[in-house]
């Protein structure tokens, strides 16, 4: 066999572009799909208002840094809301590559209504952020999980958010979050669990990372970017990414098979990024 495939939404900035290098470090080859292919292209992501500027990163730029490594990339324009872009993507790999080895649903819906009150929530808003963050990665889990079954091997890693499992701190747009967003990360949280149980007697492996407040170049650009640093501290990318590597890579990891991975707890506890110390947090 050669070298591991590791799939990844959203991997053209963020945490989804860290954990690929992370996982190419480790040995991996890495599919990286997103929306953004090319340098300096526009899509809608605003989170309470509609938004269409260029945000840095693109899978182009993500490639490059994993060939730089030694290790094949293969950037794919994949978009959550279109079901059909989701499986061209997959069967392009196993077309190509032969397997996929690790699923890593990182990407999420970018675009109105993430931020919205209840009472501005449209039901437009609210169908595409549960397509984007819940129905598309419950699709691209049900394209790879037999395949993963036949070779024998697998794992999936969904990454959530703490807006799933907690009341926000303040109000959307001051250091909180709309009900859609967090409702549908609560959901996705679901799904490693459910997964440990159906396929107890494989040795497949499912868990949720949830990264917490993350340095990223979108939080970099949120006009509320202090509140939530004032709340959550905030970490660099690299320490997800180092979770996400960890978890696809370590023997004792099968250990915590089905659970939520609070990623800079157990980025901490195992000292996976040596230099870095949570910032003290503001008591006010």
């Amino acid at each position: 066999m050669g070298s591991k495939v590791a799939f990844i939404t959203g991997a053209s900035r963020g945490i989804g572009k860290a954990s690929a290098i992370a996982l190419a470090q480790q040995g991996f080859d890495v599919v990286v799909t997103a929306r953004t292919l090319e340098e300096g292209e526009a899509y809608e992501h605003g989170s309470r208002d509609s938004d269409v500027k260029p945000m840095p990163g693109s899978l182009r730029a993500t490639a490059a840094e994993i060939e730089k490594l030694g290790r094949r990339a293969l950037p794919i324009r994949l978009d959550l809301l279109d079901l059909a872009s989701i499986d061209a993507a997959v069967e392009r790999v196993y077309a190509e590559w032969g397997r996929i080895d690790l699923l890593v649903n990182n990407g999420i819906y970018q675009g109105p209504g993430i931020m919205s009150p209840v009472d501005e929530l449209t039901q437009q808003h609210l169908h595409e952020i549960f397509r984007g963050n819940v129905f598309a990665n419950v699709h691209t889990i049900q394209r790879v999980l037999p395949r993963m079954l036949a070779q024998g091997e697998g794992c999936i890693i969904n990454v959530v958010s703490e807006s799933g499992m907690i009341d926000p701190p303040a109000a959307a747009g001051k250091g909180g979050w709309g009900f859609a967003y967090g409702a549908s990360k609560a959901a996705l949280i679901r799904m490693a669990g459910v997964l440990k149980v159906e396929y107890a007697d494989t040795p497949l492996n499912f868990f949720n990372m949830e990264p917490g407040l993350v340095m990223t170049e979108a939080m970099d650009m949120r006009p509320d970017r202090e509140d939530f640093i004032n709340f959550y501290g905030g970490a660099p990318m690299k320490v997800p990414a180092a979770v996400v590597a960890w978890l696809a890579t370590a023997p004792q990891a099968r250990e915590l098979n089905g659970q939520t991975i609070m990623a800079q707890r157990h980025c901490l506890k195992l000292n996976l990024v040596p230099e870095w110390q949570p910032p003290r947090r503001s008591k006010s």
